[in-house]
């Protein structure tokens, strides 16, 4: 990115501070954080509540979809054809942004929030060329993996799925450990087991590409522990799981 332009974000809340964070690890910049509620910001990166003067290379819009037309209404007349804007608002499309950005390059994103550690995955749409392509590609390669969508509409289930996965995640921690106190644990032990299981299991299956159903078979023995545990669990799981994404995508599709 040029001296002169650098990345805007506009927002700097959970998705937008883990992806700040990464920028700046990886050296991207100058930057400039857009925010009336200014965070503590990072050594070196610049905040104002307002636009600076621009344009930037790449504008990033990170506020919640309900407001984004309210944020963006005093700086989208600077942006032009030399910006890329990014928007990482669930269920805003690209024909909205073109309404409002009609002279630039448009990626739609949605990244998750382990973004913070690099470890995110990120989902990416452009109906622009490839310079976008590469561009955005730049942008989100220090928060982890990139995926790129053949259609738009994808987007809302990619945002039920991973883009609110951590969350189900988290939950399952939370289910898990409070099982483990119904069983007689202590509450401590119980939070501990099941945050460390679960981080294990990733990890195993973050170095193994094996499908998952494979890596459950391998600790699975005929007639033992494990197997009768998902004989409880998993007649279950598979139908509870397809409500639970089909209902944040279906909030994904009101919001835009």
């Amino acid at each position: 990115m040029s001296a002169s332009g650098g990345l805007w974000l506009l927002g700097c809340g959970n998705i937008g501070g883990a992806l700040l964070g990464r920028w700046v690890d990886a050296g991207i910049g100058p930057l400039h954080v857009i925010d009336p509620a200014l965070p503590d910001l990072p050594d070196g990166v610049r905040g104002s509540a307002v636009a600076p003067e621009g344009p930037p290379d790449v504008l990033v819009l990170a506020v919640k979809p309900q407001i984004w037309r309210e944020a963006v209404a005093g700086l989208a007349d600077g942006i032009g054809p030399t910006t890329l804007v990014i928007s990482v608002m669930a269920g805003v499309k690209i024909a909205d942004l073109a309404a409002v950005f009609p002279r630039s390059a448009i990626v739609r994103a949605m990244p998750n929030t382990p973004a913070a550690l690099g470890q995110g995955v990120t989902g990416l749409f452009t109906s622009g060329n490839s310079m976008a392509e590469a561009a955005a590609e730049a942008v989100f390669s220090p928060a982890g993996a990139t995926v790129w969508l053949k259609q738009e509409s994808d987007f809302d289930v990619l945002t039920g799925l991973s883009g609110s996965g951590p969350a189900y995640v988290f939950a399952f921690i939370e289910a898990l450990a409070a099982a483990g106190v119904s069983a007689g644990l202590d509450v401590e032990l119980a939070e501990r087991l099941a945050r460390a299981t679960v981080i294990g299991a990733a990890a195993l299956a973050a170095v193994d590409a094996t499908p998952a159903a494979v890596l459950r078979g391998k600790v699975t023995s005929p007639g033992g522990t494990t197997a009768a545990g998902l004989a409880v669990l998993m007649p279950g799981l598979t139908p509870l799981l397809a409500d639970t994404v089909a209902a944040a995508a279906a909030r994904s599709r009101q919001l835009g």
